[in-house]
Protein backbone atom coordinates (compact mmCIF):
# COMPACT_ATOMS: atom_id res chain seq x y z
CA UNK A 1 0.00 0.00 0.00
CA UNK A 2 2.85 2.29 0.66
CA UNK A 3 4.23 1.83 -2.86
CA UNK A 4 0.75 2.32 -4.34
CA UNK A 5 0.24 5.59 -2.46
CA UNK A 6 3.66 6.79 -3.61
CA UNK A 7 2.87 6.02 -7.24
CA UNK A 8 -0.51 7.73 -6.92
CA UNK A 9 1.07 10.82 -5.39
CA UNK A 10 3.72 10.84 -8.10
CA UNK A 11 1.11 10.52 -10.86
CA UNK A 12 -0.99 13.26 -9.31
CA UNK A 13 2.02 15.55 -9.07
CA UNK A 14 2.94 14.87 -12.69
CA UNK A 15 -0.59 15.60 -13.82
CA UNK A 16 -0.55 18.86 -11.86
CA UNK A 17 2.80 19.85 -13.33
CA UNK A 18 1.72 18.95 -16.87
CA UNK A 19 -1.55 20.84 -16.39
CA UNK A 20 0.35 23.84 -15.05
CA UNK A 21 2.71 23.75 -18.02
CA UNK A 22 -0.20 23.55 -20.45
CA UNK A 23 -1.93 26.50 -18.76
CA UNK A 24 1.30 28.50 -18.83
CA UNK A 25 1.81 27.69 -22.51
CA UNK A 26 -1.74 28.69 -23.38
CA UNK A 27 -1.34 31.89 -21.41
CA UNK A 28 1.95 32.59 -23.20
CA UNK A 29 0.58 32.28 -26.74
CA UNK A 30 0.00 35.59 -28.50
CA UNK A 31 -1.45 35.99 -31.98
CA UNK A 32 -0.04 38.69 -34.25
CA UNK A 33 -2.31 39.40 -37.21
CA UNK A 34 -1.09 40.01 -40.75
CA UNK A 35 -1.68 43.78 -40.49
CA UNK A 36 0.24 43.98 -37.19
CA UNK A 37 3.78 43.77 -35.97
CA UNK A 38 4.86 43.05 -32.40
CA UNK A 39 7.47 44.73 -30.21
CA UNK A 40 8.91 42.19 -27.77
CA UNK A 41 10.51 43.19 -24.47
CA UNK A 42 12.36 40.99 -21.99
CA UNK A 43 12.88 42.32 -18.48
CA UNK A 44 11.78 45.68 -19.90
CA UNK A 45 14.48 45.69 -22.59
CA UNK A 46 13.75 45.66 -26.32
CA UNK A 47 14.50 42.24 -27.80
CA UNK A 48 13.16 42.11 -31.35
CA UNK A 49 10.22 42.77 -33.68
CA UNK A 50 7.67 39.99 -33.99
CA UNK A 51 6.20 38.97 -37.35
CA UNK A 52 2.58 37.77 -37.87
CA UNK A 53 1.61 34.36 -36.47
CA UNK A 54 1.42 32.61 -33.10
CA UNK A 55 4.23 33.64 -30.79
CA UNK A 56 5.31 32.59 -27.28
CA UNK A 57 5.62 35.38 -24.71
CA UNK A 58 6.87 34.13 -21.37
CA UNK A 59 4.74 35.43 -18.49
CA UNK A 60 6.36 37.93 -16.09
CA UNK A 61 9.66 37.73 -17.94
CA UNK A 62 8.54 39.00 -21.34
CA UNK A 63 5.90 41.36 -22.74
CA UNK A 64 4.77 42.25 -26.23
CA UNK A 65 2.96 45.25 -27.71
CA UNK A 66 1.18 44.91 -31.05
CA UNK A 67 1.30 47.83 -33.51
CA UNK A 68 -1.14 48.29 -36.41
CA UNK A 69 0.78 49.10 -39.62
CA UNK A 70 -2.24 49.81 -41.83
CA UNK A 71 -2.82 53.27 -43.33
CA UNK A 72 -4.70 55.44 -40.87
CA UNK A 73 -6.95 58.41 -41.58
CA UNK A 74 -6.91 60.89 -38.71
CA UNK A 75 -9.26 63.86 -38.80
CA UNK A 76 -7.77 67.06 -37.44
CA UNK A 77 -10.49 69.10 -35.68
CA UNK A 78 -11.24 72.70 -36.63
CA UNK A 79 -8.34 75.00 -35.82
CA UNK A 80 -8.76 78.73 -35.22
CA UNK A 81 -6.19 80.61 -37.23
CA UNK A 82 -5.53 84.16 -38.41
CA UNK A 83 -4.29 84.65 -41.95
CA UNK A 84 -1.50 87.01 -42.92
CA UNK A 85 -4.04 89.73 -43.76
CA UNK A 86 -5.59 89.44 -40.25
CA UNK A 87 -8.73 87.48 -41.17
CA UNK A 88 -9.96 84.90 -38.67
CA UNK A 89 -11.04 81.51 -39.99
CA UNK A 90 -11.36 77.86 -38.99
CA UNK A 91 -9.71 75.00 -40.88
CA UNK A 92 -9.93 71.22 -40.52
CA UNK A 93 -8.17 68.47 -42.42
CA UNK A 94 -7.59 64.73 -42.76
CA UNK A 95 -4.12 63.14 -42.51
CA UNK A 96 -3.30 59.78 -44.07
CA UNK A 97 -0.24 58.05 -42.61
CA UNK A 98 1.15 54.65 -41.74
CA UNK A 99 3.83 53.25 -39.46
CA UNK A 100 6.86 52.01 -41.38
CA UNK A 101 9.23 51.48 -38.45
CA UNK A 102 7.41 49.71 -35.62
CA UNK A 103 10.36 49.87 -33.23
CA UNK A 104 10.66 53.66 -33.46
CA UNK A 105 6.91 54.19 -33.30
CA UNK A 106 6.78 52.33 -29.98
CA UNK A 107 10.09 53.33 -28.42
CA UNK A 108 10.59 56.93 -29.60
CA UNK A 109 7.14 58.42 -28.89
CA UNK A 110 4.63 57.62 -26.17
CA UNK A 111 1.41 57.78 -28.25
CA UNK A 112 2.14 58.06 -31.94
CA UNK A 113 -1.48 58.72 -32.99
CA UNK A 114 -1.89 61.58 -30.54
CA UNK A 115 1.55 62.94 -31.40
CA UNK A 116 0.75 63.08 -35.13
CA UNK A 117 -2.59 64.75 -34.44
CA UNK A 118 -1.07 67.42 -32.17
CA UNK A 119 1.73 68.09 -34.63
CA UNK A 120 -0.81 68.46 -37.46
CA UNK A 121 -2.87 70.99 -35.50
CA UNK A 122 0.15 73.17 -34.76
CA UNK A 123 1.45 72.94 -38.32
CA UNK A 124 -1.92 73.89 -39.82
CA UNK A 125 -2.11 77.04 -37.71
CA UNK A 126 1.47 78.04 -38.55
CA UNK A 127 1.25 77.44 -42.30
CA UNK A 128 -2.15 79.11 -42.71
CA UNK A 129 -0.93 82.09 -40.70
CA UNK A 130 1.73 82.70 -43.35
CA UNK A 131 -0.83 82.98 -46.17
CA UNK A 132 -3.42 85.59 -47.10
CA UNK A 133 -7.06 84.58 -47.34
CA UNK A 134 -7.02 84.74 -51.14
CA UNK A 135 -3.97 82.46 -51.26
CA UNK A 136 -5.56 80.05 -48.81
CA UNK A 137 -8.80 79.81 -50.80
CA UNK A 138 -7.22 79.66 -54.26
CA UNK A 139 -4.32 77.28 -53.55
CA UNK A 140 -5.67 74.65 -51.18
CA UNK A 141 -3.63 71.84 -52.75
CA UNK A 142 -0.37 73.77 -52.38
CA UNK A 143 -1.24 74.63 -48.78
CA UNK A 144 -2.01 70.98 -47.99
CA UNK A 145 1.31 69.94 -49.55
CA UNK A 146 3.21 72.45 -47.39
CA UNK A 147 1.49 71.11 -44.27
CA UNK A 148 2.26 67.55 -45.30
CA UNK A 149 5.96 68.29 -45.91
CA UNK A 150 6.37 69.90 -42.49
CA UNK A 151 4.61 67.03 -40.70
CA UNK A 152 6.56 64.38 -42.63
CA UNK A 153 9.87 66.01 -41.64
CA UNK A 154 9.09 65.59 -37.93
CA UNK A 155 7.37 62.18 -38.06
CA UNK A 156 10.23 60.52 -39.96
CA UNK A 157 12.10 60.23 -36.65
CA UNK A 158 9.07 58.41 -35.21
CA UNK A 159 8.99 55.80 -37.96
CA UNK A 160 5.82 57.30 -39.44
CA UNK A 161 5.30 57.98 -43.15
CA UNK A 162 2.76 60.68 -44.06
CA UNK A 163 0.94 59.87 -47.30
CA UNK A 164 -1.11 63.01 -47.81
CA UNK A 165 -2.94 65.84 -46.10
CA UNK A 166 -6.33 66.98 -47.37
CA UNK A 167 -7.98 70.23 -46.29
CA UNK A 168 -11.66 69.46 -45.71
CA UNK A 169 -13.20 72.83 -44.97
CA UNK A 170 -12.32 76.49 -44.50
CA UNK A 171 -14.99 78.19 -42.38
CA UNK A 172 -15.18 81.99 -42.56
CA UNK A 173 -17.13 84.48 -40.43
CA UNK A 174 -20.57 85.48 -41.72
CA UNK A 175 -19.56 89.09 -42.47
CA UNK A 176 -16.57 87.86 -44.50
CA UNK A 177 -18.81 85.46 -46.46
CA UNK A 178 -21.09 88.36 -47.37
CA UNK A 179 -18.11 90.49 -48.37
CA UNK A 180 -16.75 87.76 -50.64
CA UNK A 181 -20.20 87.31 -52.20
CA UNK A 182 -20.41 91.07 -52.93
CA UNK A 183 -16.92 90.98 -54.40
CA UNK A 184 -17.86 88.06 -56.65
CA UNK A 185 -21.03 89.83 -57.77
CA UNK A 186 -19.09 93.00 -58.57
CA UNK A 187 -16.58 90.95 -60.56
CA UNK A 188 -19.40 89.37 -62.59
CA UNK A 189 -20.94 92.79 -63.28
CA UNK A 190 -17.54 94.06 -64.35
CA UNK A 191 -17.15 91.20 -66.83
CA UNK A 192 -20.69 91.79 -68.15
CA UNK A 193 -19.98 95.49 -68.77
CA UNK A 194 -16.70 94.68 -70.51
CA UNK A 195 -18.33 92.05 -72.75
CA UNK A 196 -21.17 94.45 -73.61
CA UNK A 197 -18.79 97.30 -74.45
CA UNK A 198 -16.66 94.98 -76.58
CA UNK A 199 -19.79 93.94 -78.45
CA UNK A 200 -20.82 97.57 -79.03
CA UNK A 201 -17.31 98.41 -80.23
CA UNK A 202 -17.37 95.52 -82.68
CA UNK A 203 -20.82 96.54 -83.93
CA UNK A 204 -19.68 100.14 -84.39
CA UNK A 205 -16.63 99.02 -86.33
CA UNK A 206 -18.80 96.84 -88.57
CA UNK A 207 -21.21 99.74 -89.20
CA UNK A 208 -18.31 102.03 -90.00
CA UNK A 209 -16.93 99.47 -92.48
CA UNK A 210 -20.38 99.09 -94.06
CA UNK A 211 -20.80 102.88 -94.34
CA UNK A 212 -17.42 103.24 -96.05
CA UNK A 213 -18.30 100.44 -98.45
CA UNK A 214 -21.66 102.04 -99.33
CA UNK A 215 -20.07 105.47 -99.75
CA UNK A 216 -17.25 104.25 -101.99
CA UNK A 217 -19.42 102.15 -104.35
CA UNK A 218 -21.71 103.84 -106.91
CA UNK A 219 -25.34 102.81 -106.59
CA UNK A 220 -24.77 100.77 -103.44
CA UNK A 221 -26.73 103.22 -101.30
CA UNK A 222 -29.70 103.15 -103.72
CA UNK A 223 -29.70 99.34 -103.74
CA UNK A 224 -29.59 99.28 -99.96
CA UNK A 225 -32.51 101.73 -99.80
CA UNK A 226 -34.61 99.64 -102.17
CA UNK A 227 -33.79 96.48 -100.24
CA UNK A 228 -34.86 98.14 -96.98
CA UNK A 229 -38.13 99.36 -98.54
CA UNK A 230 -38.83 95.83 -99.76
CA UNK A 231 -38.26 94.43 -96.27
CA UNK A 232 -40.61 96.85 -94.49
CA UNK A 233 -43.34 96.61 -97.16
CA UNK A 234 -43.78 92.88 -96.53
CA UNK A 235 -46.00 93.66 -93.55
CA UNK A 236 -49.21 95.54 -94.56
CA UNK A 237 -49.66 96.98 -91.06
CA UNK A 238 -46.49 99.05 -91.37
CA UNK A 239 -46.62 102.71 -92.37
CA UNK A 240 -43.86 103.40 -94.87
CA UNK A 241 -42.23 106.79 -95.06
CA UNK A 242 -39.99 107.17 -98.12
CA UNK A 243 -36.73 108.93 -97.51
CA UNK A 244 -35.17 110.10 -100.77
CA UNK A 245 -31.42 110.43 -100.88
CA UNK A 246 -30.02 113.87 -101.60
CA UNK A 247 -28.45 112.57 -104.80
CA UNK A 248 -31.90 111.75 -106.24
CA UNK A 249 -33.17 115.31 -105.46
CA UNK A 250 -30.18 116.79 -107.20
CA UNK A 251 -30.84 114.55 -110.16
CA UNK A 252 -34.41 115.90 -110.36
CA UNK A 253 -33.07 119.49 -110.19
CA UNK A 254 -30.72 118.89 -113.12
CA UNK A 255 -33.59 117.31 -115.08
CA UNK A 256 -35.81 120.39 -114.53
CA UNK A 257 -33.05 122.79 -115.57
CA UNK A 258 -32.80 121.04 -118.91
Amino acid sequence: MHMYELITFFMGSMSFIIGLIVVLLLASVRQVNQYERGVKLRFGKFVRLVDPGWRIVLPVIESMQKIDIRIKAVEVPYQDTITQDNISCKINAVIYYRIVDVGRAWLEVENVINAVSQLAQTTMRNVCGELTLDQLLSSREETAKRIKDVIATHTAAWGVEVGSVELKDIALPEDMVRTIAKQAEAEREKRAVIIKSEGELTAAQNLADAARTLASTDGALHLRTLHTINDISSDQSNTVVFMLPLEMLRAFERFQQK
